[in-house]
């Protein structure tokens, strides 16, 4: 089989052809494995974006809410900042994990 192939790749097209195509997908720049991460972060990108378009719009619905209801308002800012009534006493517990308890 090699005797075979060795007339077509004694060819300086041929040969000069097939030594591109191997410059070409394992030692340039842009070869084949450089690709296939590039596309692995674009596709791991487009999920990050889509994420992070669905996470603005929930937080704008939770802000039209905000501006729309005083009662969610006032419990937004209760639970978020702590604010309390004049008449009221807040005692705030710091769990070992980090989590607030009211």
């Amino acid at each position: 089989m090699f005797r075979k192939m060795l007339p077509v790749l004694r060819n300086r097209y041929i040969f000069s052809s097939l030594l591109f195509l191997i410059w070409i997908s394992f030692f340039d720049r842009n070869n084949f494995i450089t690709q296939y991460e590039y596309r692995k972060d674009l596709t791991k990108l487009k999920s990050e974006k889509q994420y992070l378009n669905n996470e603005i719009l929930k937080n704008k619905t939770a802000l039209d809410e905000l501006i729309k209801s005083p009662e969610s308002l006032e419990k937004f800012a209760r639970e978020k900042y702590f604010m309390k009534k004049d008449e009221e006493d807040i005692f705030v517990m710091t769990l070992a994990d980090g989590t607030r308890i009211r």
